[in-house]
């Protein structure tokens, strides 16, 4: 493979690609007026997406970040999205696509040229299917599935090979199970996206001490996936130990969270990369949890809170509230403290200096 073939994205042996696309298709699909163009009803037709930096005439690129706007003015993509603070930098010859949300307009043009792959409806010969299971007609079962009894499996939905679905769970529509999932315990709406080794519903960690060691505590509750949650490859979600555990609607977990018992998510969450949130807290909508952040159980974080990279939260946190640091505090205090520390260790270097 040569340097060219792997600055394009897309590769046609792991992706879908669709197109060309006229001008203003792109833009109707962007939901972006058309700048620096001949004419709007060009007729040339665009074949796909690349970096402002390899994309050609006949390709689509985006600039997002004042940071790269350097290479918007030597690109030779022959179209650009982009917000109108950079429209006069275009070079001659590529057409700006404006919008004042251009990240937002490069997902929808990506997903144009290259769509999720088409559900192939059908039940692998391979796999194997509980008593009392109803899978609709439009679904996918991949090789070597394994769907327990009375399980639902609602219309479009896929479940890749050597998934395990454990009896009783449901699944909406429009939903896409990884390889090597396991599912039990657990209620799925629609347009559920589980990435492979996602673990759900399994038990959570509890249990009473008693005179001779640990005793388990049985683990009664569920694990709630609301419309169009996703769950990053090999995160883990306990089912509740008495409540159940929910995820609110539009939820993003990213790969290697842990979310214990009870835990209940709002709508729009987001918890990234090794983050883990202990049983029985409870988030409100729109929270944002950095990577390897950890919370302790039983407290409350607001709505729109952010918290922060490797940040130990051990007590609520007021809605709106930014904070980092173990243990957490608001960014402000935190910075003041670093900020601190490093004028007193500078100071005792130059005293220790003195004295020598």
């Amino acid at each position: 493979m040569d340097g060219q073939d792997a600055a394009r994205p897309g590769d046609e042996r792991f992706f879908t690609r669709k197109g060309p696309f006229t001008l203003a298709a792109l833009a109707e699909c962007a939901g972006a007026r058309i700048e620096n163009a001949r004419d709007d009803a060009d007729p040339r037709q665009y074949t796909g997406i690349a970096p402002l930096q390899s994309a050609g005439p006949q390709e689509v690129s985006f600039l997002d970040n004042r940071r790269y706007a350097p290479l918007l003015e030597q690109t030779r993509a022959g179209v650009v999205i982009l917000a109108p603070a950079f429209v006069d930098r275009l070079p001659a010859g590529t057409v700006g696509l404006v919008c004042s949300a251009p990240y937002l307009a490069w997902a929808r043009i990506a997903a144009l040229f290259h769509p999720v792959p088409a559900i192939v409806p059908g039940i692998h010969p391979s796999a194997v299917i509980g008593e009392g299971a109803q899978i609709d007609p439009s679904a996918q079962i991949d090789p070597f599935v394994s769907i327990g009894a009375q399980v639902r499996v609602g219309a479009g939905s896929r479940v890749d090979a050597h998934a395990v679905i454990g009896d009783g769970v449901r699944i909406g529509a429009g939903c896409r199970i990884g390889a090597q999932c396991s599912v039990s315990h657990a209620l799925l709406g629609d347009r559920v996206t589980l990435l492979p080794g996602a673990r759900i519903g399994q038990e959570g960690f509890g249990f009473a001490v008693g005179p001779d060691g640990f005793e388990t505590v049985p683990q009664l509750g569920r694990v709630i996936l609301e419309d169009g949650v996703e769950v990053g490859a090999n995160a883990t979600i306990d089912r509740g130990s008495s409540q159940d555990t929910v995820i609110g609607a539009g939820s993003r977990l990213d790969n290697l969270v842990q979310i214990g018992h009870n835990v209940r998510l709002g709508r729009c969450c987001i918890v990234v990369s090794q983050a883990g949130i202990s049983g029985s807290t409870e988030l409100g909508d729109f929270v944002t949890v950095a990577a390897q952040a950890g919370l302790i159980g039983h407290i409350r974080i607001g709505t729109r809170a952010r918290i922060g990279a490797q940040c130990g939260v051990m007590s609520d946190v007021e809605a709106g509230a930014d904070v980092i640091g173990s243990p957490a505090m608001p960014f402000r205090e935190f910075f003041r403290n670093v900020a601190v520390l490093r004028r007193l260790a500078k100071k005792g270097t130059k005293q220790g200096d003195g004295a020598a």
